[in-house]
């Protein structure tokens, strides 16, 4: 594959690691390097192995989006079934963080992150589903992002004014916060106070994206069509094209961290860079 900019192994050519999936998303890393993915229509967690095997870990899944690791290695998920933000143990077993705002449900959360004191953000815009029950009208009032505090007994509205919030993903200092108004066309950059509260919120690049991850060199990687990657500065400086109707996320896998894996429609890619993950 032709690399613009450095960033990609030198001769790597874009791989598919599994397929005949409904539509996969949330991809997280343990720290061993391997993957859980989730294949949402069909309501499960998938696990991709350093080794390449790929089983299904957890059905059903709350019909799990966004997906991270907090750092005691429980997998932290947008359950967006029930509209809640789940933690999942190891072993399986689901603990329930947030499950309403104000005593109204939540929009649905997308996406997550979790900095470094297990504090986390994440987002919760409005994308309908089939398989809900409750009224399907906006339950907030309006598509924010959320700060849960690392006791989990705090919850607040962060950002209340985006259009769509989607993909996040802050930096491993936990100093810096990445988010995508996806309808906006905008992904933003914010200084994160320690009491969880954002400031100096600053245009960083004019496109919208689905999932995101960084980077060592600080490359911020967003998705779409295909996947598009820009310095730390906002300057794109890489596409990677994707074979596929949408390119949902991404994560810094395998044991060095340097596979990017791509989640995108019915499959799950991987690429050698020459660069690798952070977390």
């Amino acid at each position: 594959m032709t690399s613009m900019s450095g960033i990609i192994e030198p001769g790597a050519t874009l791989q598919q690691l599994g397929t005949g999936y409904s539509f996969t998303e949330g991809p997280a890393v343990d720290k061993h390097g391997n993957v859980y993915f989730t294949d949402q229509p069909n309501d499960r967690i998938m696990r991709w192995d350093v080794d390449g095997t790929i089983t299904e870990w957890k059905k059903p899944a709350g019909r799990s989006n966004g997906m991270t690791f907090d750092h005691k290695g429980n997998l932290i998920s947008c359950a967006d079934g029930g509209n809640e933000l789940w933690s999942i143990a190891p072993d399986g077993k689901v603990t329930v963080l947030v499950k309403d705002f104000g005593g109204k449900l939540l929009n649905g959360p997308n996406d997550v992150w979790v900095r470094p004191d297990n504090g986390m953000y994440f987002t919760d815009p409005l994308y309908v589903r089939d398989y809900w029950t409750r009224d399907p009208a906006m339950q907030q009032t309006g598509r924010n992002v959320y700060f849960l505090s690392a006791d989990h007994k705090v919850l607040r509205p962060v950002d209340v004014d985006m259009k769509q919030p989607n993909g996040l993903v802050g930096t491993k200092d936990g100093k810096t916060l990445y988010v995508s108004d996806i309808d906006g066309g905008k992904t933003y950059r914010y200084h994160i106070e320690p009491d969880g509260s954002l400031s100096q919120k600053h245009l960083f690049c004019e496109l919208g994206s689905d999932g995101m991850t960084l980077d060592n060199e600080g490359n911020l990687y967003l998705t779409g069509h295909g996947v598009t990657v820009f310095d730390k500065t906002g300057k794109q400086i890489e596409h990677i094209d994707i074979k596929e109707g949408w390119t949902a996320n991404i994560t810094f896998a395998g044991k060095d961290r340097h596979l990017l894996f791509i989640t995108a429609s019915k499959s799950v890619y991987g690429l050698r860079m020459r660069v690798h993950g952070i977390q």
